[in-house]
């Protein structure tokens, strides 16, 4: 015989709760017992103790009666990866395998962090029926959640009591960084397909630099793409049209290291730089260029190969999603060492990270010609919204005063590092939360219509 748990249930305690107020507000002794007795067994607690005991036999006797947890199938139905601002749904599927009606309730092994509705459902089953409960969870945090227990517990016919036993359903859900750049990031793909189709269609010149077709001349083309080989074999003027490269490369080096701990705009800057990869991984996969990824701190922590095609944004997502600050100072001249060995052929190289005077002196600069020489070099950091309005905002005391001092030199201390890192040869972005993604972007396809990848 398989050993469950007995266990009481609401009811019971609501019940035991009102015998109780019942009894205190009674009689002190057993009916008929006259008043002039001393004090015995026929005085209070005597009743209370004679109640409280028929209510456990009561309990446990309906616990016996209970059914067995083991004749109730549940089957958890769950994504097993989804972006953290997304809303996920678990959908549980009750399966009553005996023949009489039970009402069973289960709690599952749901982590605070998930911020589930509810991960306690009770349900009342038919014989030999079933029925399907679902419940919200809305994420808070990124990584990995395993699932392995849920409690399942049969009450008896009265309620009173219960029999629990824990089962095991293993599960593993990711949660992948959130996408909020997605839309711009469509937006961008359409405009750049237009107009290279429209470019194509009715100017003869492409939006790059590799040739396409030949066509006759037309009143709009660019008489400097006149192939006159071809003009003189056709005996009328033909245009080289151009269409933009396809087959380049773009890789993101992230920075996970100390300076992407701190927050901005609530969340630390790692999480923008992690929006900003991923809207550069779908612009340039969609527009037939391949990219990759590198996240580094004191050592290089992943390697996704530059890769093109639908499957390489959930490759370049599934390397990030795990990916927390470590509190230590990144080794730049080590991750860029290690872009420059992999990637020998030119590529565009989108590095993440923070525009701090310590950081950009002491480990950027010294370590930034190790890529500038052969790549294309793009620096991409996120400005606090709140320090550029402590610059901007009136002075109404000296503490005010003193913030908009601190706030006013830090914003020129980016200024002059973003000058010394342009002095070299990088292009820099540096742009609020929400812009940081699409000027990425813009950055990209401005390159790529110049043909300077």
């Amino acid at each position: 015989m398989r050993f469950f748990n007995v266990v009481p249930t609401a009811r019971l305690a609501v019940l035991g709760v009102v015998v109780a107020i019942a009894m205190a507000l009674g009689p002190n002794r057993w009916p008929g017992v006259p008043e002039s007795l001393p004090v015995g067994p026929w005085d209070l607690p005597g009743p209370v103790v004679v109640a409280t005991a028929a209510l456990l036999v009561l309990a446990l006797i309906d616990s016996l009666l209970a059914g067995d947890p083991e004749r109730v199938a549940i089957e958890r139905n769950m994504p097993s990866a989804i972006a953290l601002s997304v809303e996920g749904a678990i959908q549980w599927r009750l399966e009553n395998r005996g023949s009489v009606p039970v009402t069973v309730g289960f709690a599952d092994e749901l982590a605070p962090s998930l911020r589930a509705d509810t991960r306690r459902m009770r349900v009342r089953l038919p014989a030999r029926g079933a029925a399907d409960v679902t419940t919200r969870f809305h994420p808070a945090r990124r990584g990995d959640f395993f699932i392995e227990k849920m409690t399942v517990r049969v009450e008896g016919p009265l309620g009173l009591g219960a029999r629990q036993a824990h089962r095991s359903l293993p599960a593993h859900l990711r949660i992948l960084p959130p996408f909020r750049s997605r839309e711009d990031a469509e937006l961008r793909i359409t405009q750049a397909r237009v107009l290279e189709v429209g470019a194509r269609s009715s100017r003869g010149l492409g939006t790059g630099t590799e040739f396409d077709r030949l066509r006759e001349y037309g009143p709009d083309d660019d008489y400097r793409r006149i192939d006159w080989g071809a003009t003189a074999r056709s005996s009328k003027p033909i245009v080289r049209v151009f269409r933009a490269e396809q087959n380049q490369r773009v890789v993101c080096l992230l920075d996970n290291g100390r300076v992407m701990a701190g927050r901005v705009d609530g969340v630390p800057r790692v999480e923008h730089a992690m929006d900003a990869c991923l809207a550069v991984a779908s612009v340039s996969t969609a527009l037939g260029d391949k990219c990759g990824l590198i996240t580094f701190d004191r050592q290089v922590q992943s390697v996704i190969a530059p890769s093109a095609g639908r499957t390489q944004l959930g490759r370049i997502a599934r390397a990030l999603y795990g990916l927390e600050p470590v509190l230590v100072e990144s080794d730049y001249r080590g991750a860029f060492s290690a872009a420059a060995s992999r990637f020998r052929r030119r590529a565009m190289l989108v590095v993440l990270t923070d525009l701090s005077v310590q950081v950009v002196d002491e480990s950027l600069i010294p370590a930034l010609p190790l890529l500038a020489r052969s790549h294309l070099v793009l620096i991409g950091a996120v400005i606090d919204p709140e320090v550029e309005a402590w610059a901007a905002a009136p002075v109404a005391d000296a503490a005010s005063a003193h913030r908009r001092a601190a706030a006013i030199q830090a914003l020129d201390e980016r200024r002059e590092a973003r000058i010394r890192l342009e002095s070299l040869g990088a292009t820099v972005v540096d742009a609020a939360p929400a812009s940081l993604a699409g000027e990425i972007a813009d950055a990209y396809l401005k390159f790529k219509a110049r043909g300077t990848l």
